[in-house]
């Protein structure tokens, strides 16, 4: 048998389990997609303020863009690393302006938690951004446990791929990782506890919203174990959660006020942004260890400035987003309710938790015929089964964004 045999008998394996995957071919049209010729509402999108289909932002942008000399209109290519000629002024204005809307929310933070104690506030963040967020961690982890340091990461069961390949990449002899389970903070205590006497760093990583059950982290609760042990940093994944969560949009950090308590705080400009990027806030010393020591941001071409200069415009609407916001949860909070009413038997909570709402459905099949039916009832939904998900948890990955009406939901909510 070739290898070609081998590798066509390996993909009919997976089709055979329903695990086959196809890139879809799709055309966009504001809320809609366009797929095998039907115009579906698009509620599979990680777009979860409708920015990224809002056209008259989009012109908007360009407008401003046009106002600009010459000489001053951002590039369309970076074409080299930011550590040879990659860098720009849009970049390094990004960065700046991502540190000051910390900076304010941490202040703002600082003074709920300790109006009368000045000398409890928090230390100033500095910012890096990177190209995507699969780049960030698969490069800051092992970037920061390239000291021969004994060091143990603790991620949690649930944590996204990108993450776990940052850990795998980071195992070498006086690095390990394990990992509790999900959200399990009496497993984690106990790994703490069973850790050597001579582990000297304990980093713990979590995501603050997970991706595909859409629940999220209790960032107060880790803070808290944090302080029981001077070893211990913290590495929170906000993707999910920026631009959706937080008074001005920093995440569920800046809601639960944990902003000034967690040492790498990590998100992505490629879903509520609308645009394309990641970053870390972490401390300076921390931002100039990176710049040496991540593969990921030191051999790749660094980002358009053309796209820096779109996330700086929407970085400066998202304060003021939080109509927005309140909307994307209303219906987040009315989807989910419904599921669980009619398929939990358990008291059903009004908590806001997420956009993302999971129909867990269980079988491969059952999960892939529920798509087809969605689809043919005009709204573009896609089936997510193992292993991106656990075994037996096959599901429809339901996510609102802001530009969804209620009457939208309601149509959703009826053919479940």
């Amino acid at each position: 048998m070739t290898l070609k045999d081998e590798l066509e008998q390996a993909l009919q394996t997976l089709k055979k389990n329903e695990q086959y995957r196809q890139i879809p071919t799709l055309a966009h049209d504001g809320r809609y997609v366009v797929y095998q010729g039907k115009r579906l509402l698009n509620i599979a999108s990680n777009d979860y303020l409708g920015l990224g289909s809002d056209s008259s932002l989009q012109r908007a942008f360009f407008e401003q863009m046009d106002q600009l000399a010459d000489t001053h209109y951002p590039k369309m290519s970076a074409t080299s690393s930011r550590l040879l000629t990659g860098d720009d002024t849009q970049l390094q204005a990004l960065e700046f302006e991502m540190q000051a809307w910390y900076q304010t929310a941490v202040c703002q933070e600082d003074v709920s938690n300790s109006p009368s104690s000045p000398s409890n506030l928090s230390r100033p963040k500095s910012v890096l951004v990177f190209n995507s967020g699969y780049h960030a961690n698969i490069g800051i982890l092992p970037a920061l446990t390239a000291l021969p340091i004994k060091t143990l990461v603790l991620a949690d069961k649930l944590v996204h791929a990108s993450i776990i390949d940052g850990l795998r990449l980071s195992q070498n002899k006086t690095v390990g990782y394990r990992r509790y389970r999900h959200n399990d903070y009496a497993h984690l205590a106990r790994l703490i506890e069973q850790a050597d006497d001579d582990i000297r760093r304990i980093i713990i990583v979590t995501e603050s919203v997970f991706s595909m059950d859409g629940d999220r982290a209790d960032l107060q609760q880790l803070v808290q174990i944090k302080a029981q042990d001077t070893r211990i940093e913290l590495y929170v994944d906000e993707a999910h959660a920026i631009g959706v969560l937080g008074e001005t949009g920093l995440g569920l950090a800046e809601e639960t006020q944990t902003l000034g308590q967690i040492d790498y705080l990590v998100g992505t400009f490629g879903k509520a942004f609308a645009s394309v990027g990641a970053y870390i806030m972490c401390d300076e010393i921390i931002k100039r260890w990176l710049v040496n020591h991540m593969r990921s941001l030191i051999f790749s071409t660094a980002l358009p400035p053309i796209n820096h200069a779109w996330t700086r415009f929407v970085l400066a609407k998202m304060p003021s987003l939080t109509p927005a916001r309140t909307h994307l949860a209303l219906l987040s909070t009315e989807l989910s309710e419904a599921i669980a009413r009619k398929h939990s038997t358990s008291a059903v909570s009004s908590a806001y938790t997420s956009p993302i709402v999971p129909y867990i459905l269980g079988d491969n099949a059952r999960t892939l015929t529920k798509a087809q039916q969605l689809q043919a009832a005009g709204f573009y939904a896609l089936p997510i089964r193992p292993p991106t998900v656990p075994a037996n948890s096959a599901r429809i990955r339901l996510v609102m964004n802001a530009k969804l009406t209620y009457d939208d939901c309601e149509r959703l909510i009826q053919q479940l």
